[in-house]
C-alpha cells in the first residue's frame, strides 16, 4: 500500500464533514449523546429531566425536560456548529458554570445520526420542531404539540458511518454504559427528578431530594444501602474552598474503583490531581489492592478552575492544583482519623483542625493477614514491649480482683464500655451504652503501637547515615533539575542528593531506617511525583511501611491472656488514638451490636 501523500491543494473542509471529525471527539458511543442531553438540559434550568433508551441508544436516545426551551429562531441554529447561548467572548471561559458551552454537542450528533428537536420556549404560544438526518440541510421549523421545554430524539445512531457503528458492542453492554452515567448524572444535582426507561420498562424514578434525609435516600438507592450504613458526611469550607458529600469507612471498601464519584461545580470530572489527594487520605487504613468509596462535591471560583480542557469535558485543570489537592487531602485524612469519642455518624466538624500547607503524609501499610498462632513476643525499638507490660500497671491489685467495671451513679460511660470477657485468647467482649462491642486484640493493638511508633519517629530528627559508596542514578535532565531545587526537602527527610552530571544525581546519605531499602528506586518515585504532582510523600510512606511492620510484630498476639483491667487499658487507648477502627492493614478492630441486633439473634419480639 504506498501512504505517500499526494500533492494535492489546501482546501476548506465542508461543515458536513468538520461535524463528523467533531463527533469522531464528542460522540463516543450512545452513552455520549446521553451525556451531552441531559448536560443541555441542566442548563435550561429545568427541574425534571426523563431519558428514553431503546436497544442500548442505539436505536432511540430521548431526553426530555421542562427546561426555559428554545426559542423558534434559534432550534435550526442549535443545529450548526459553534453556535451557542452560554458565551459569548473569550471572558466567558474563565468563568464558566454552564455544563455545556463549545456550541459542538448537537451538530456533531446531528451529523451521525437522525436528530429531532421540539420545544416550547417561555412565553412562547406554540412548541417548534426542527429535524435533520446526518445532511448539511437543516428542515425549517413546524409548529407541534409540547409542553413547556424541549425534547431531543435521537435515532439510528451512525447510520451514516458504518465504520464507527460496528465498534459499539452488544445492547446490553451500551446500556450498562448508559445506565452508569445516568447515576453519575442524577448525584450531581438533587433539586432536579430523573427517570430513566430502557425498551420501556422503567428502570429509576427518582424524585427531587430537597431534604438531607432524601438526598441521603438517592445516594443509597444510586450506591446501595450498605454505604450508607458506613458513610461519614464532611463539609468543610476555607479560603473560597467547599468540600462536602460522603466518604466511606475503610472497612466498606470495592476491588474496583466503579463507586467514586466527584464533581466540581457540579459537573462530574476524573482529575488526577483530585484522585491523588483522595488515595492519599485513605492510604494508612486501606486495604491492600482496595479501593475507597465516595460521593463529593468540590465548590471553586470558575476562574481558577479550566474546563475548556477537552471536548468531553471530563478533564479539569486548577491554577493552583498544589491547593486543591492539599485541601482534599487535608479534610478527608481528618475526617478518616476522628477518635473513637467523636464516632457518631454525623457530620465531620474540623473546626481549627485544619492548617494551611503541606502535612504529615501517613504511610502505606503492608498486608501481613491475621495469624492466630502462638507468637514469642521480640525486642523491638521504641518501647513497644514496655506500653504492652504497663497495661498490667494501671489499676491497682484491688481493682484488678475485680472481674467486670463498675459505674458510680454520676459517671459516664466510655464510647466503648468495659471489657467484660476474652474469647479465645483473640477477642475482647466490652458492653456499652448501645449493646455488646467485640474487638479483634491484635489488630487494635496494632494501630496504637503505629501510631505511637510514627508520633515518637515525627517528634525526633530523623538518623541518616552516610554511604560507604554513594549510589549514582541515571536520570532525566528535567528530573536533575528537579532533584536540585528540592534538595532542602531531601534533606529534611534525611536524604543528601546531588547533581552529577547533566542526566544523573548522586545520592551519599539515606536515613538509617531506610539503609536496607532499594533507595535507588525509590528516588526515581519521588521525582515522578514531584514532576506530576508538585510534592511527594513516599519516602515518608516507605518510613511508615517499616514502622507498620515493626508494630505487626511488636503487637499482642493471639492466646495471650489479658486481664479485665488490662483489656479496659486496651479500651481507652482505642478511645485516644486516631484510626483506631482499623488497623494497619485496613482490617476493622472492633464492632458493634445494638440491642436490637442481638434480639434479633434470639428472635425477640418477634
Amino acid at each position: 500500500m504506498d501512504y505517500t501523500l499526494s500533492q494535492s491543494r489546501i482546501k476548506v473542509l465542508s461543515s458536513h464533514v468538520a461535524n463528523q471529525i467533531a463527533a469522531g471527539e464528542v460522540v463516543e458511543r450512545p452513552l455520549s449523546v446521553v451525556k451531552e442531553l441531559i448536560e443541555n438540559s441542566l442548563d435550561a434550568g429545568a427541574t425534571s429531566i426523563d431519558v428514553e433508551i431503546e436497544q442500548g441508544g442505539i436505536r432511540l436516545v430521548r431526553v426530555k425536560d421542562n427546561g426555559c426551551g428554545i426559542h423558534k429562531d434559534d432550534l435550526a441554529l442549535s443545529l450548526k456548529r459553534h453556535a451557542t447561548s452560554k458565551i459569548a467572548s473569550s471572558e466567558d471561559l474563565h468563568r464558566l458554570m454552564s455544563l455545556g458551552f463549545r456550541g459542538e454537542a448537537l451538530p456533531s450528533i446531528a451529523s451521525i445520526s437522525r436528530v429531532e428537536i421540539r420545544s416550547l420556549n417561555e412565553g412562547s404560544e406554540h412548541a417548534w420542531l426542527v429535524s435533520g438526518d446526518g445532511k448539511d440541510q437543516v428542515n425549517e421549523p413546524q409548529p407541534v404539540g409540547h409542553p413547556q421545554g424541549t425534547s431531543v430524539e435521537v435515532r439510528d445512531l451512525f447510520f451514516n458511518t458504518p465504520g464507527r457503528r460496528k465498534f459499539l458492542k452488544t445492547e446490553k453492554t451500551e446500556f450498562s454504559h448508559i445506565e452508569t452515567l445516568f447515576k453519575r448524572m442524577v448525584l450531581s444535582r438533587f433539586d432536579v427528578a430523573f427517570s430513566l426507561l430502557h425498551n420501556q420498562r422503567v428502570i429509576h424514578k427518582l424524585p427531587v431530594a430537597d431534604t438531607e434525609e432524601k438526598k441521603l435516600k438517592r445516594v443509597s438507592l444510586i450506591c446501595g444501602k450498605e454505604l450508607v450504613n458506613h458513610a461519614l458526611y464532611v463539609e468543610f469550607n476555607v479560603g473560597g474552598l467547599n468540600l462536602s458529600g460522603w466518604i466511606a469507612q475503610p472497612t466498606f471498601s470495592r476491588s474496583q474503583p466503579d463507586m467514586q464519584y466527584f464533581y466540581v461545580n457540579g459537573r462530574s470530572i476524573k482529575d488526577k490531581v483530585i484522585n491523588h489527594a483522595i488515595r492519599q487520605a485513605y492510604q494508612d487504613v486501606l486495604y491492600h489492592g482496595r479501593h475507597p468509596v465516595y460521593v463529593l462535591y468540590l465548590q471553586i471560583d470558575p476562574e481558577l478552575v479550566d474546563v475548556n480542557v477537552h471536548p468531553t469535558k471530563h478533564e479539569v485543570r486548577f491554577r493552583d492544583s498544589r491547593s486543591v489537592h492539599d485541601f482534599i487531602y487535608r479534610v478527608l485524612k481528618d475526617a478518616l482519623a476522628r477518635k473513637i469519642a467523636d464516632d457518631s455518624g454525623e457530620t465531620v466538624n474540623f473546626e481549627s483542625r485544619f492548617h494551611a500547607g503541606t502535612g504529615h503524609q501517613t504511610g502505606r501499610s503492608t498486608n501481613s493477614g491475621s495469624n492466630y498462632q502462638n507468637f514469642s513476643q521480640q525486642s523491638i525499638p521504641l518501647k513497644v514491649q514496655e506500653q504492652i507490660q504497663n497495661y498490667s500497671h494501671l489499676y491497682s491489685e484491688d481493682t484488678q480482683q475485680n472481674d467486670v467495671q463498675v459505674l458510680s451513679a454520676d459517671e459516664s460511660m466510655p464510647p466503648l464500655g468495659f471489657a467484660i470477657a476474652q474469647i479465645q485468647g483473640v477477642y475482647i467482649l466490652a458492653e456499652n451504652l448501645h449493646g455488646l462491642i467485640i474487638i479483634d486484640m491484635h489488630a487494635a493493638h496494632e494501630r496504637i503501637t503505629y501510631e505511637r511508633l510514627k508520633s515518637t519517629f515525627s517528634e525526633k530528627n530523623v538518623r541518616s547515615q552516610p554511604l560507604l559508596v554513594p549510589i549514582s542514578v541515571n536520570v532525566s535532565g528535567t528530573e536533575v533539575k528537579l532533584a536540585e531545587k528540592h534538595q532542602q526537602l531531601f534533606e529534611s527527610l534525611g536524604f543528601k542528593v546531588e547533581p552529577l552530571g547533566e542526566e544523573a544525581v548522586i545520592i551519599r546519605q539515606v536515613p538509617t531506617i531506610l539503609r536496607e531499602s532499594d533507595v535507588e528506586q525509590l528516588l526515581r518515585d519521588v521525582l515522578a511525583d514531584i514532576a506530576m504532582y508538585g510534592d511527594t510523600q513516599r519516602i515518608l510512606e516507605e518510613i511508615n511501611n517499616i514502622l507498620s511492620t515493626m508494630a505487626c510484630h511488636g503487637s499482642i498476639r493471639a492466646n495471650r491472656k489479658l486481664t479485665i483491667p488490662e483489656m479496659n487499658a486496651l479500651l481507652r487507648d482505642m478511645e485516644n488514638t486516631e484510626r483506631s477502627g482499623q488497623c494497619n492493614h485496613g482490617r476493622p478492630t472492633w464492632i458493634q451490636m445494638d440491642m436490637s441486633q442481638l434480639d434479633k439473634l434470639f428472635l425477640r419480639g418477634q
